[in-house]
């Protein structure tokens, strides 16, 4: 399975001690925004499954990890590596075709992030 489910027991190890850049996807079963990100997360994960980690993060049962990346809205996409955020892209439904296919997401360089230093 590409896409891993973050909790707060897994989240040192598959996150904090990952030896590859992960994004966070920040969700809920109920959001309509996330439904329409899932797909696209899905398939960033398939594409650079060698390269990288994705994780979803349930916000309603994973509420101590949404607090502690600050997320305040849904879907808020994080991209880590080394330990450390290095993009955060939050929900705006004034702008939702901009979050959609936001460079985070859909059109982003990732070897940028995967293969450049971001210290």
């Amino acid at each position: 399975m590409s896409v891993l489910k973050i909790t707060k027991e897994n989240f040192e190890k598959e996150v904090m001690q990952s030896d590859k850049p992960i994004l966070l996807d920040f969700w809920a079963s109920w959001c309509g925004p996330c439904k329409m990100v899932g797909p696209v997360v899905e398939q960033v994960a398939e594409e650079t499954i060698d390269v990288a980690r994705v994780g979803k993060i349930n916000v309603d049962e994973e509420q101590e990890l949404a607090q502690a990346f600050k997320v305040m809205s849904i879907p808020t996409l994080v991209v880590m590596k080394e330990g450390k955020v290095v993009k955060k892209h939050s929900w705006c439904p004034v702008q939702a075709d901009a979050f959609i296919n936001a460079p985070v997401i859909k059109y982003y360089d990732w070897s940028k992030i995967w293969h450049t230093s971001l210290k």
